[in-house]
């Protein structure tokens, strides 16, 4: 089991397959992408590598991130081949739903289990204007054709004071009849993003108590559970997600490590440095990187520095998928 010199369990890898992203939204890549970096992405066979000696650690869930995932046409074989590891329990992938409507079923018979579409707004115009794309109306037919499906489906709102701050009510009215688990995350500063970040940013606290005061009960957390609290009310069909990463304590319950697609481990998202294990992947050296995993895992801290401004090595959330 991967566990670090505080009792933490490591059940949850988030698997980075590519830094590349169609999108530009206002708090991420709002020039949109540009490749400053090596694209030598991991392969099948590296990625089969990783999860194998993830699984044979401990862990039974992956999240498949980018970027966006959808843009590599071997997806497919990457959720297969996630689902067919041993030990693996959960597969899951976040993405900004641009493709779902059309590959959904592919993915789900594929092997994937639940998928975190991003829609900052349920506004079409609202939502042009921070992702620089016009598809709401087809993310959200993709959303129900993946709910028909069996498919698990959240979705992340990131909270912004100047664009959607004032679409909670929108939101809850939305999960009130449709089966998803809406998560609020709160806007996280990063190297690119500082000035964004300080005329955007909004505590979730306030919506918590909102929340609480109108007779929503928090559901206990799993084993491989993201960072989330989670919230439910007997008259809702979805249930409400906070992240609230400037919060106290957001740290203790961190159960997940972060592999970029360029096969660098990421202690934190927001480490100083990725750790380079690609030579162990490359080789197929799964006793190896699991030795290296260990070792490496030493050096993970208690916490984040969010709060006092230091951002590590992460320029954009992009570049490791959240």
């Amino acid at each position: 089991m991967l566990e670090d010199k505080f009792g933490r369990r490591f059940h949850y890898l988030r698997l980075s397959i590519t830094d590349v992203c169609n999108f530009s939204c206002t708090y991420c890549l709002p020039d949109g992408y540009a490749c400053d970096s090596d694209r030598d992405f991991l392969s099948v066979a590296e990625i089969a590598t990783i999860v194998q000696t993830f699984a044979q650690l401990g862990t039974s869930k992956v999240r498949i991130t980018g970027g966006e995932p959808s843009l590599r046409k071997d997806l497919p074989q990457i959720i297969a081949q996630c689902a067919a590891t041993p030990g693996i329990e959960h597969v899951a992938m976040t993405s900004n739903g641009y493709k779902l409507d059309k590959c959904v079923e592919q993915w789900v018979d594929a092997g994937l289990d639940s998928i975190n579409i991003s829609i900052d707004s349920l506004d079409p115009r609202m939502f042009a204007s921070i992702t620089g794309h016009d598809s709401l109306d087809s993310i959200l037919a993709g959303i129900e054709k993946g709910l028909t499906l069996g498919l698990k489906v959240k979705v992340n709102a990131v909270l912004m004071r100047q664009y959607n701050e004032k679409e909670f009510n929108g939101f809850l009215e939305w999960v009130k009849s449709s089966p998803i688990s809406l998560r609020l995350i709160e806007l996280m500063q990063t190297g690119d993003n500082q000035p964004f970040f300080q005329q955007n940013h909004v505590s979730a606290e306030p919506l918590k108590n909102q929340l609480l005061q109108s007779g929503w009960c928090q559901v206990i957390r799993g084993k491989a559970a993201g960072p989330a609290q989670e919230f439910y009310h007997p008259d809702y069909a979805g249930k409400i997600g906070l992240i609230m990463p400037y919060s106290k304590d957001f740290c203790a319950s961190c159960n997940r490590l972060r592999i970029s697609a360029t096969g660098k481990l990421h202690l934190c998202l927001f480490a100083e440095q990725g750790l380079d294990i690609r030579r162990y992947i490359s080789a197929g050296d799964e006793a190896g990187l699991r030795q290296e995993l260990i070792s490496l895992l030493g050096d993970k801290e208690a916490t984040h520095w969010l709060q006092e401004g230091l951002t590590g090595a992460t320029k954009h959330l992009a570049m490791l998928g959240g």
